[in-house]
């Protein structure tokens, strides 16, 4: 009984460590923690993620960052790369799949977007608006698929290209589908970014699309952001991972959205 309790006051006090280390550090890794409690891996790793289910803090590849609670926070490309990675590649693979041959898409600037132009070397003819740099990179060696960028002025927090020019020159286009990555997701409401530059310009991508199709792993919902970008009634496909809630689940195909689980 003595052992019982003393082991469950340990894993209370290596909690309470944890959560300590990550306000001070802002980010903990899995193997650091395993050796300094002396514990598995797997241990560590389910702190971590009952820390999440609390938004706690947000699981990134090999550990964790400090959650910040603040509407207006823009993590940096190379940050928001290590968040949920498996799950984007998922998403990523999974949305690829939805495009066909000789269609025209828009890929938005992000991380799981990123993962959909990894996808994309099997298709024979495509053509790609995008405002993102890495996702330029990304295909400029693919000869089948036809590169188009709108222009703008380059913010660089996010590699992409934003502002009056790529509005107007956006305005010109229509395509079949447009690929919208976000940083926050309320099903009841709709979709927000922390810039608000890139959330007028992901209006205008969602209104010369002929399908939106959202890309979101499940550590975006049920958060808000500083700028709004469309209400639910504008998304018609969402493509996710299977941590989302049955709640969400629900509430988004009572809104008529279908949900594509990767």
């Amino acid at each position: 009984m003595a052992k019982k309790k003393k082991s469950k006051r340990s894993t209370v006090e290596r909690r309470k460590t944890i959560l300590s280390m990550l306000s001070e550090n802002g980010q903990v890794f899995v193997h650091e923690l395993s050796e300094q409690f002396s514990v598995s891996e797997v241990t560590i790793r389910n702190d971590l993620d009952l820390f999440e289910s609390k938004n706690l803090l947000i699981r990134a590849r090999g550990g964790a960052m400090k959650y910040e609670n603040n509407v207006g926070i823009d993590y940096g490309i190379s940050e928001k790369d290590k968040i949920n990675y498996v799950e984007k590649q998922k998403i990523g693979k999974k949305a690829a799949a939805l495009i066909k041959e000789s269609e025209t898409v828009i890929l938005d600037s992000g991380t799981t977007t990123m993962e959909i132009a990894k996808n994309l070397g099997d298709i024979k003819s495509l053509s790609v608006i995008t405002n993102a740099f890495n996702i330029v990179g990304q295909l400029i060696a693919n000869q089948n698929i036809n590169v188009i960028v709108p222009g703008g002025s380059l913010r660089k927090n996010s590699h992409s290209l934003v502002g009056p020019l790529a509005e107007k020159n956006l305005k010109n286009f229509y395509v079949d589908k447009a690929f919208i990555g976000v940083d926050a997701f309320d099903t009841r409401v709709g979709i927000y970014t922390p810039n608000i530059e890139e959330a007028s310009l992901n209006q205008i991508m969602i209104n010369i699309a002929k399908e939106v199709i959202l890309v979101a792993d499940s550590s975006k919902f049920n958060r808000r952001s500083l700028a709004f970008i469309c209400p639910i009634g504008q998304i018609d496909t969402v493509v996710t991972d299977d941590k989302i809630s049955a709640e969400d689940h629900k509430q988004l195909q009572d809104s008529g959205v279908k949900v594509i689980i990767a």
